[in-house]
């Protein structure tokens, strides 16, 4: 399994798509900003799997920097084309709707509604003729010697004016907020409804800039975030937090995560969250 492709998903995270559904049985998940102060999710399966995982939505510029180094195969509900180009352009293959393992539901309104089985999109990603190799990790994981003397039960991610995301550290977890309100997922077909609650929580600041189609292109802007170069990086464990910088040249490569005395930092073993999050909001944690 550790051997085999990575395929990643794109999933809604409109109002209308909660509560999502397979979300944590992805090995990781990574939150992106999209327009309207809204998110969405990149949720990443490589030795874990899922037959009921959504809504799927479509894909954007972003979404390159994070699945380049993983060298998978990337499923969406679709894309601009001015997107797709940018995407394939990028080396990210791409499969959207009309394959094996996507399905739309009944239970709820398109756009909302298309839903994946990620076993099927491997056997659509094997008749593509897709290789079926593993690339690189995003980031280096190994074990904390020591935990951080800083201390950090609550993380608050201003995403937009009307959109904060909040992390509760308790019970060993970190349990996330949509506003005020628990954020709940399903797992499997007949689940019932459970918060969100992972192990670790990574948050990488990078640039906030407007994706716009290239001259003579038909298309509209998107909001996208750099993840080339460096930015303020965050690892969230245990309750407490590590302060750092991420540094990259490419996007074909890993993230390196630097601590301030210059020694690498690692994430953590465990269930984690990535939030590539932009420079011009406010993260905040206590």
């Amino acid at each position: 399994l550790l051997e085999r492709r990575v395929m990643s998903i794109k999933i809604d995270n409109h109002p209308q798509a909660r509560p999502q559904s397979g979300l944590l049985d992805a090995d990781v998940v990574v939150e992106i900003l999209v327009e309207g102060g809204f998110t969405r999710f990149i949720s990443v399966f490589h030795s874990a799997s899922s037959d009921y995982l959504g809504p799927v939505r479509s894909g954007r510029p972003t979404d390159a920097g994070i699945l380049r180094p993983l060298d998978g195969v990337f499923t969406i509900s679709g894309a601009q084309n001015w997107v797709a180009r940018y995407l394939v352009e990028r080396s990210i293959r791409i499969m959207a709707e009309g394959i094996e393992g996507l399905f739309r539901i009944g239970s709820r309104l398109a756009p909302h509604n298309l839903y994946a089985d990620t076993e099927g999109l491997r056997n659509a990603a094997d008749n593509y003729g897709f290789d079926d190799e593993f690339g690189i990790p995003l980031y280096a994981v190994a074990p904390w010697s020591d935990l951080p003397d800083e201390s950090a039960t609550r993380l608050t991610l201003s995403w937009d004016e009307f959109h904060t995301v909040t992390w509760e550290y308790r019970d060993g977890r970190y349990h996330r907020f949509e506003g005020t309100q628990e954020h709940t997922w399903i797992s499997g077909r007949d689940g019932t409804a459970e918060q969100i609650a992972v192990d670790v929580l990574v948050a990488l600041v990078g640039r906030r800039y407007t994706a716009s189609p290239p001259g003579g292109a038909s298309g509209s802007a998107v909001p996208a975030t750099d993840t080339v170069g460096s930015g303020t990086a965050y690892i969230f464990f245990d309750g407490t937090v590590l302060q750092g910088t991420w540094r990259r040249d490419d996007i074909a490569e890993s993230f390196r995560l630097v601590a301030a005395d210059g020694s690498e930092m690692t994430v953590p073993p465990g269930k984690p969250w990535v939030s590539v999050f932009p420079d011009n909001r406010t993260l905040d944690f206590s």
